[in-house]
């Protein structure tokens, strides 16, 4: 590439963007199921967590701390997770990607775009996922002490959602020395709280919408995608 040559970005989201449907919940009971069945008779306290989120009692980041500390524990190991997020991944892959999107991806590594996945779900298996699908890059929720040998269910930062999102793009591209200016960047996404991230790309495109992003995409001209 030229000097003179924007630096081409494609960013996509992954849950029902990629993948058919959301992997966070799954991921839970995978793991619970491999590494300690007995966790799963907190499922049932799942749905109240869900309903202090929507009754606003908590925020989205806390709902997925207290669902990892039900299902999985507070502190675990990261080396014993290990192998129960390799086989997620393959599972994943397996039953619960979109074939159309992969195509995309490789249409957009040919065209050459650095590839990045950009979503709300945990880095601790996303990575797994992502070196699967052909993405150089991922930013994603992390967890609290990345650099230790377990996995707390605590947040480091922000939840990689809505305006954070953006935000930690941004932030990543400022990591990377790639200027807003000097970069063209294409955005997929399935759902209206990455409206930020698309506004923020040159090429947004709603892939797999649900209704308002179908609306908003239609309203403001944007690509749209149907992948099986």
């Amino acid at each position: 590439m030229k000097d003179d040559e924007p630096v081409k970005i494609a960013i996509y989201d992954m849950d029902r963007t990629v993948t058919v449907r959301g992997t966070y919940t799954p991921f839970l009971l995978h793991v619970a199921w491999r590494m300690a069945p007995w966790r799963l008779i907190f499922a049932p306290l799942v749905p109240f967590a869900m309903l202090a989120y929507i009754l606003r009692l908590i925020p989205r980041s806390r709902l997925k701390e207290i669902n990892q500390h039900l299902m999985i524990g507070g502190r675990v190991s990261r080396a014993a997770l290990a192998p129960h997020i390799e086989s997620y991944a393959d599972h994943v892959m397996a039953h619960n990607i979109r074939r159309d999107a992969l195509e995309r991806i490789a249409h957009d590594r040919a065209e050459g775009y650095r590839l990045v996945l950009a979503t709300a779900s945990y880095r601790l298996y996303v990575e797994a996922i992502a070196r699967r699908t052909g993405f150089d890059d991922v930013i994603a929720t992390d967890h609290l002490g990345q650099d230790v040998e377990y996995v707390r269910a605590k947040i480091a930062g922000e939840n990689c959602y809505d305006a954070a999102k953006l935000a930690m793009i941004r932030s990543w591209m400022a990591g990377q020395g790639i200027e807003r200016d000097h970069a063209h960047i294409r955005a997929y996404s399935d759902h209206v709280s990455d409206a930020p991230m698309l506004e923020f790309a040159d090429e947004p495109y709603a892939a797999n919408p649900h209704p308002p992003l179908a609306a908003m995409a239609k309203e403001r001209g944007w690509g749209r995608f149907d992948w099986s």
